[in-house]
Formats: structure tokens, C-alpha cells, sequence
């Protein structure tokens, strides 16, 4: 039994080890990549911009690969600024900035950082999984965070996800899984509840919409942060994004009115409910942003690979045809007074 033991021993140190070897030639090649030259034209940001601009996820690759960069909105295709700090999801709004970055420890960890606008860290937090979603308030008094718990995609059978939206006033709102999930007057109970997707109401403090999941079916849902209610309002919406002037919410809508299937962007005029299915007809996975009050930006896969990305922008006319925004880009966030 002894020479069991041993044995066993011997092969977990064996695995831990080659583990390790992996891990660290993993990390080396990563920074070997990222010293490389970049394909875009950069400079080391000072702040974030006094003028308008877009923050987004550099993904170009060589050096800054993976940091939080603006270009200013009047030249999105000039030099973009690298901010010096890494970041899987980010948003801007004028003086504040929301960062879910990775870890590459042992073991892997995630987090949440606050940068004011000299992009100096103001606040952290340890996140519960991999990074999703982060929406600021116009105002900047609230942030919304959203990861996976488990699971790296909302249409992987599983999936647990943590939405938490927290007041720049230290107070915590909590995890919105644990708020009222209430369809047709009634409340959903079942465990297998996701929310994810926050955008914030402008003008609104208490009001915001997201994405509910149970059961494969989505919905659209507003929210309610004094009552702790989620109220649904649609069906088949995914990722929604409040208009600058509250009176249009972009999405990804599901054509099968489920977790799964194709999404194209659509537009719903929240007075009259009229929708207005866009002419994209890539299949969509970054939650909309609007660039503005005509034309919403967004970020699609170069590859499979996920590594690099572009943005590209969309005319809310259903003739539009989509066109290229900012190369090698993700996760934008504009940012206009």
C-alpha cells in the first residue's frame, strides 16, 4: 500500500510539474509576442482624452496587445493610445473607466479595476469567473460587471454567469439573479436563471435593461435597482443597449427566440414597439454600442481563433450595409462629453 502511495505521489508531482513547464512557456510566449512591433500606429496615453473619443480593447497584435486604448471619435482610424493597462472587457465614459481583466497566476485570477481619468486605479475587486460584459452610467454613478461562473459562452449547456451592478458610492446592488425575475405578473423561481447584458437608463438612476435567460428561452428585462425586480418586456433579445436619448434600445435578436441560433441587430423604438431588423448578416457575439443616434459600433472575429477583431458600424436605416469602424479593435465604448 505504501509503494501505492508513493507511486501516486510521484505521478501527481510529475503532472503538477509538467503543468507548471506549460504554464510558464505559455506566459514567455505571450510576452515574447507582445514585445513584437504593432501593425497600428500607438503612443503611451497621458489620460483619456479631453476631446470626444472611443475606448476600446487593442487587439492588434505585437506590442499593447490586450490594453484599454482610445482614438479620438473625430479620426478613429489615427493613433490610438495605449492606456499601459490590460483589459478582457472595457467602457469609458468621460472620467472613469471600467476595466475585467484575467490573471495569468497560479491559480488564474480575475478582476475588476477603476481607472479615473489620469487612467490611475481608483478601486478593485476580485470577480467571480471570466469576464463577459461592463457597462458604466452616462453619469458615471454605476457600473454593471458580468462573468462566466462557469462556462465561456451563452450558448454552452451550463453556463452560470454573475451580473453585479455597483454605485460608485461603495453601495454593492447585489448579484441580479438574486432579484425578482417576474414575466406576465408573475415570478420565475426556476435555479437555472442568468442575467447578463446591463445597459443603464440615461437620466433613469433606478431604471436599466438586460438579458434573462431560464430554461433556453431569453428575454429582455427591466430593471429595477430600488424595487430589486426584473420585469419582462420582450422576448428573444439578447445584449440590449439604451439609445443616448432613452428612447431606442439596440440588441442582438434571436432569430429562434432562444440560447441558440443565428442573431442579427436589431432596433426597438421603446414607445411604440415598433422593431427594425438591421442588414448585418454576420452571426453577432459583443453587445452593441452607439456611436450615435443614427448608427450603433460593435466588434466581430476576424477568426476563430479569437485573438484579433475589428469594429465596424451600422446605420439604424434597414438599407445600411455595415462598414469598417477601427481595425483591430473590441469592446468599444464612446465616449462623447
Amino acid at each position: 500500500m505504501r509503494r501505492r502511495w508513493l507511486i501516486l505521489l510521484a505521478i501527481v508531482v510529475l503532472v503538477a510539474a509538467g503543468a507548471s513547464v506549460f504554464t510558464v512557456s505559455a506566459f514567455q510566449a505571450a510576452k515574447t509576442s507582445q514585445q513584437a512591433g504593432s501593425p497600428v500606429a500607438t503612443v503611451a496615453a497621458e489620460g483619456l482624452p479631453a476631446a470626444p473619443f472611443v475606448m476600446f480593447r487593442n487587439t492588434a497584435p505585437g506590442q499593447g496587445f490586450g490594453q484599454a486604448a482610445t482614438v479620438l471619435l473625430a479620426d478613429p482610424t489615427g493613433q490610438r493610445a495605449l492606456s499601459g493597462h490590460s483589459c478582457d472587457r472595457v467602457y469609458a465614459v468621460m472620467n472613469l473607466v471600467s476595466c475585467l481583466s484575467t490573471r495569468n497566476e497560479i491559480p488564474t485570477k480575475f478582476e475588476a479595476t477603476v481607472y479615473d481619468r489620469s487612467l490611475d486605479p481608483v478601486e478593485s475587486w476580485a470577480l467571480g469567473g471570466i469576464p463577459s460584459r461592463t457597462r458604466i452610467s452616462a453619469d458615471g454613478s454605476l457600473l454593471a460587471s458580468t462573468v462566466f461562473v462557469s462556462g465561456h459562452s451563452y450558448a454552452a449547456a451550463g453556463f452560470s454567469t454573475e451580473t453585479v451592478i455597483r454605485g460608485r458610492d461603495a453601495t454593492v446592488h447585489g448579484n441580479l439573479e438574486e432579484f425578482a425575475l417576474i414575466s406576465g405578473g408573475t415570478q420565475i423561481k426556476a435555479s437555472d436563471r442568468n442575467i447578463w447584458g446591463v445597459t443603464f437608463v440615461p437620466g433613469q438612476p433606478d431604471a436599466f435593461y438586460a438579458t434573462a435567460s431560464s430554461q433556453g428561452k431569453i428575454w429582455l428585462v427591466r430593471g429595477s435597482l430600488q424595487d430589486r425586480t426584473l420585469t419582462v418586456t420582450a422576448t428573444g433579445i439578447e445584449c440590449p443597449s439604451v439609445s443616448p436619448d432613452g428612447t431606442r434600445i439596440a440588441y442582438k435578436k434571436s432569430v429562434s427566440g432562444t440560447l441558440v441560433g443565428h442573431r442579427n441587430i436589431a432596433v426597438l423604438d421603446i414607445a411604440s414597439g415598433t422593431e427594425t431588423v438591421l442588414a448585418e448578416q454576420r452571426d453577432i457575439d459583443d453587445q452593441l454600442e452607439w456611436l450615435d443616434a443614427d448608427t450603433v459600433v460593435y466588434g466581430v472575429p476576424r477568426d476563430e481563433s479569437g485573438q484579433d477583431s475589428d469594429v465596424w458600424s451600422l446605420a439604424t436605416d434597414p438599407a445600411a450595409q455595415p462598414s469598417l469602424f477601427i481595425e483591430h479593435a473590441w469592446s468599444p465604448a464612446v465616449v462623447r462629453q
